[in-house]
């Protein structure tokens, strides 16, 4: 299997590996010893992965792990607070820093695939906004989840986007306002993932998601991506309009009249993919 590296930018570490399992590229953060903590190197490597995947027509789905124990613990606290000693404080490399890992956040909802996180432990800040941004969650029954930013005085405010987007308000703010933990089967019952399977099978899992997924027209499933995040940020009345008109022209994709032949027809669909 082909593995590429991301390489730190100071200790000159591979930070995130990219392999391929047939369709499916799978991306796994590779900072161990710091908790997989979202380091400026590991948000670069992560845009730079998703904007390579956007690329690759073979790549069908995306599978996003992690090494280690954790799965993230948010952003990188240690190089963060290195920056106050400079000049303004820091203020300017912390608007870098979060307008990067923002702009991260939003690639994998504009990405044309579908993204599944295979969470393996605990996902905290923005390691739990970084779960919440992914399509699909698969996590351990070991995995543990939380925003708590309001125990260091930060509150979780870019992890807030994410979060408030996939489970109801009074969750949302229960976890943002306590800081605790709440476990994979709490994240399941309140939207934040979609399945808790045991411990050590959730990468397999995802990837067996990923290759369901993957067996779907890639043009359909990228109309439908597109679709569902830009009308769940519409009224009612203007989501119903939206959606008649991305059918009308999904009726008139080539996938579609096969798809639709090949039910009619009792046989397997021949994908072209447009």
């Amino acid at each position: 299997m082909n593995v590429q590296t991301a390489r730190d930018l100071d200790q000159k570490a591979p930070v995130l590996l990219v392999e391929r399992d047939g369709p499916v590229a799978i991306l796994t953060l590779n900072r161990p010893q710091a908790r997989n903590s979202l380091s400026e190197a590991l948000l670069i490597a992560l845009s730079e992965a998703w904007t390579a995947t956007a690329a690759e027509s073979a790549i069908r789905a995306v599978v996003l792990t992690a090494t280690g124990p954790a799965f993230s613990a948010g952003h990188d606290m240690k190089e963060l607070t290195a920056r106050r000693a400079d000049a303004d404080g820091g203020r300017a490399y912390f608007h870098q820093i979060m307008t990067v890992c923002s702009g991260m956040m939003q690639q994998i909802v504009s990405l044309p695939k579908p993204v599944i996180a295979a969470v393996q432990g605990v996902a905290t800040a923005a390691g739990c906004q970084l779960v919440a941004s992914c399509d699909l969650a698969v996590a351990s029954d070991a995995a543990r989840f939380a925003t708590p930013g309001v125990d260091i005085g930060l509150f979780c405010s870019t992890p807030m986007v994410a979060l408030s987007r996939n489970v109801s308000r009074k969750h949302a703010m229960e976890m943002l306002l306590t800081g605790e933990m709440i476990s994979a089967e709490r994240a399941a019952q309140i939207g934040l993932i979609n399945r808790v399977v045991p411990a050590g099978s959730e990468r397999a899992e995802a990837i067996a998601l990923a290759k369901l997924i993957a067996s779907k027209s890639s043009y359909t499933l990228k109309v439908g991506k597109e679709a569902f995040y830009a009308q769940a940020e519409m009224g009612l009345s203007a989501a119903y309009s939206y959606a008649s008109e991305v059918m009308t022209e999904n009726m008139m994709a080539r996938d579609a009249e096969e798809g639709i032949c090949a039910f009619i027809e009792k046989r397997k669909p021949t994908w072209e993919d447009r």
